[in-house]
């Protein structure tokens, strides 16, 4: 389902990564792991289509996509991708109901569709008590995981998750590990997790090492 071949990365002089190939197939939880700076975050970047690579090919559901730009690349972002991160990244401003809905407003689809869509995702999430709150009035995996609801919205293919524990306490982090098979299974998302946390990455069905910027056997 995604494809990257040769991915190569360079800021300045310094050559990030040499030369990555990786697959993920649908339905699959992959873990990246490896020590900081082996160049875990900028792949996922680039195969999430938030960055570019220098060289090397990026092909999703048999379309080229490091070859998009401008509105069809936003818009094959929008339709295609979700992303979870370290820090949430929530509209302080918006209710949890109001911050799922933004990718579905951004899509354009129908405002009905967009809110049904959203409170029943926050509902399967066990956030339906919390839709009318904002942010600073949840806690820091209900914050989590009104971005994974938001991440869900589209239906994406794929699900980017760049450190998505990093920022919660153990129970957190497990009942978010538990959240994303949970999906898989019923839904059969895929997910690629950059990730430091042992437990979710031995939980993963593979894991792909990373040193120096290569992916290491």
């Amino acid at each position: 389902m995604l494809v990257a071949k040769g991915i190569k990365k360079n800021y300045g002089t310094l050559q990030v990564l040499k030369g990555v190939d990786i697959s993920v197939s649908e339905g699959e939880i992959v873990s990246i792991v490896g020590s900081s700076g082996a160049g875990k975050s900028t792949l996922l970047h680039i195969l999430g289509t938030l960055d570019k690579a220098d060289e090397g090919e990026v092909w999703m559901a048999g379309e080229r996509i490091d070859l998009l730009t401008g509105r069809k690349l936003a818009a094959f972002r929008n339709h295609h991708t979700g992303f979870v991160f370290q820090f949430h990244h929530l509209l302080p401003e918006f209710t949890a109901l109001e911050n799922v809905c933004i990718p579905g407003w951004i899509a354009r689809r129908p405002a009905r569709e967009v809110t049904a869509g959203a409170k029943g995702l926050l509902d399967r999430l066990g956030l339906s008590h919390r839709m009318d709150n904002k942010p600073s009035e949840l806690a820091g995996g209900e914050q989590q995981r009104v971005a994974v609801a938001r991440a869900l919205l589209n239906r994406p293919r794929i699900i980017f998750a760049d450190e998505p524990t990093g920022n919660l306490d153990s129970e957190n982090a497990r009942e978010l590990h538990r959240l994303f098979f949970q999906l898989r299974d019923e839904l059969g998302q895929t997910f690629l997790v950059v990730t430091h946390n042992e437990e979710l990455a031995s939980m993963s069905d593979r894991v792909v090492h990373m040193r120096d910027g290569l992916v290491i056997e």
